[in-house]
C-alpha cells in the first residue's frame, strides 16, 4: 500500500493508442494525458500489450505512474462485451494463445468486411492498411472506418459505425471471442483484475443471474463513469458495486482524434486503484522516482 501512495491523481485507466484503434503512438497518448492533467494512467489497447514499454517509458519520463492494462474482447449472443484487464502477466501462456486467436480473427474478419464493402464502394484492403500504423498490432473496424473517411466516402469515423459498418448492416462480419465468463476467468488466472468496460452504453444491464455468475468467476468491478454509459444502468450498477464490494472505475476511453473523448474527462478514485493494485499479481505498476 505504501507504494500505491506514489500514484498521483487524477487517474485515467482507459486510453488507446495506434497499437490498436487510437490515432496517436503510445508516447503521444501519454503526453496528451499528461497535458490534460492526468498523473496515473493505463494504456488499454484492444487485445494487445505491444504499447506497454513505450507508454511506460514516457510515463516515467514525465513523472507519471503507469498501470499495465488491456481491453479484452469477449462475446455473448447479443454482441461484444469488452473487459478491461489490469496488472496481468502478459506472458501467461493460455492468455498469449487466446490473444493470437483474437488477432488472427481480427485480420480475417476485417478483410472480409472490406471485401463486402468494396462491392458497393471504392475501397480496397490496401486502403485499409494505409490506416494501420507501422507499429499497429490490433486491426479492426475503426481502420476500415478511417479508410472510408480518407477516401471521402463518409465524413467521420462515427458515421461508419452508425451506417456502412453497422452491426445490423449487410457488410458486417461477426467477431470470434471467448464468452465473458471464460474471459474473466482467464484474466484472473493470469494474475489480472477484470473490470467490465462501459457496461451500460445502451442503457441496459445484464440479467442479475448472469452478473452473479460473472462475479463468482472473478469479475472485479465496473467502469461506471464513462461518457457513453446511460442511466438508470449506472444507478443500478453503483448500488450493485456497493452491495457486493466491487471496484468502480471512471475513465476517458481516449482514442485520439478517433473519438471526441478527452483524457481525464472521467477518472478513478484513489482507493479504487488501490484495490486493483492489491488484487493484481501478474505485473506491477511503474512509479516515477
Amino acid at each position: 500500500m505504501e507504494a500505491f501512495l506514489r500514484a498521483r491523481s487524477p487517474i485515467d485507466l482507459h486510453l488507446h493508442s495506434n497499437v490498436s484503434d487510437g490515432t496517436g503512438s503510445p508516447a503521444d497518448v501519454v503526453r496528451e494525458a499528461h497535458a490534460a492533467g492526468v498523473r496515473t494512467m493505463s494504456l488499454t489497447d484492444h487485445d494487445t500489450t505491444a504499447g506497454w514499454d513505450e507508454a511506460r517509458e514516457e510515463c516515467l519520463r514525465l513523472g507519471m505512474t503507469f498501470i499495465p492494462g488491456m481491453e479484452f474482447t469477449s462475446r455473448i449472443e447479443y454482441g461484444s462485451i469488452h473487459i478491461l484487464a489490469y496488472l496481468f502477466d502478459p506472458n501467461y501462456a493460455p492468455l498469449v494463445e487466446e490473444l493470437k486467436k483474437l488477432q488472427s480473427d481480427r485480420e480475417n474478419r476485417l478483410r472480409q468486411m472490406t471485401e463486402n464493402v468494396s462491392a458497393d464502394y471504392d475501397i480496397t484492403w490496401d486502403h485499409v492498411l494505409e490506416q494501420v500504423s507501422a507499429s499497429g498490432k490490433s486491426v479492426g473496424r475503426p481502420h476500415l472506418a478511417d479508410a472510408l473517411v480518407a477516401r471521402g466516402i463518409i465524413s467521420e469515423r462515427s458515421e461508419a459505425f452508425s451506417g456502412i459498418l453497422s452491426k445490423d448492416g449487410p457488410y458486417y462480419v461477426s467477431q470470434y471471442a471467448l464468452d465473458p465468463l471464460s474471459a474473466v476467468k482467464l484474466i484472473r488466472s493470469a494474475g489480472g483484475v477484470p473490470v467490465m468496460a462501459h457496461p451500460t452504453t445502451k442503457g441496459r444491464v445484464a440479467p442479475m443471474e448472469y452478473i452473479d455468475r460473472l462475479i463468482d468467476a472473478g469479475l472485479g468491478g465496473y467502469e461506471i463513469e464513462h461518457r457513453e454509459n446511460m442511466e438508470p444502468g449506472k444507478t443500478i450498477l453503483r448500488e450493485l458495486c456497493e452491495e457486493r464490494g466491487l471496484i468502480i472505475t471512471g475513465s476517458s476511453d481516449y482514442h485520439g482524434t478517433g473519438k471526441p473523448n478527452q483524457p481525464g474527462e472521467n477518472t478513478t478514485e484513489s482507493e479504487m486503484l488501490a484495490r486493483i493494485i492489491e488484487q493484481g499479481t501478474g505485473s506491477e505498476p511503474s512509479y516515477p522516482e
